[in-house]
């Protein structure tokens, strides 16, 4: 397994997925939710679809995941100015305060999960990370796999 990166990466992906939505439980809310919190938060209010297709999150996940955050008061929905068929969703109060807990909960988490990395190290783990994650080789195929089993699905 060591000897190939995507396996570490998933093996490393289910440990601080994990890790995180226990940290995080306290507030009632998910690793979901904090992101589309925070895209919210980042963005400005956006087109729901908009922010599914950002998050890179199914249309029921993400309906589920604003139902939740629309019922904790944390995000609202209204009709989207620029196309009344659609809605666009926002960041209330509420979500911002709650956001903040649940940044203040993640940095204790990164120092937690990274404790035997140097500060240096971390910083460059981080820096790598981010660059594969806005990558447009892997979100393209992630999209090209999301629609062929999304396809095999139907």
């Amino acid at each position: 397994m060591a000897e190939h990166t995507i396996c570490l990466l998933v093996k490393l992906g289910q440990v601080a997925f994990k890790i995180a939505e226990v940290g995080i439980a306290g507030t009632g809310l998910r690793v979901r939710h904090y992101s589309v919190l925070q895209a919210l938060a980042d963005n400005g209010a956006m087109p729901q679809l908009a922010l599914g297709s950002f998050l890179r999150i199914d249309p029921a996940t993400m309906v589920t995941s604003l139902d939740d955050l629309e019922r904790a008061g944390f995000a609202q929905r209204t009709r989207d100015p620029q196309d009344r068929r659609r809605y666009a969703v926002d960041i209330t109060d509420g979500g911002r305060k709650v956001l903040a807990d649940l940044n203040r909960a993640l940095v204790d988490l990164d120092s937690e999960i990274l404790a035997d990395l140097g500060t240096t190290e971390r910083h460059s783990l981080h820096v790598l990370l981010g660059s594969l994650a806005g990558s447009p080789a892997l979100t393209s195929l992630f999209d090209t796999v999301r629609e062929q089993t999304g396809a095999k699905r139907a």
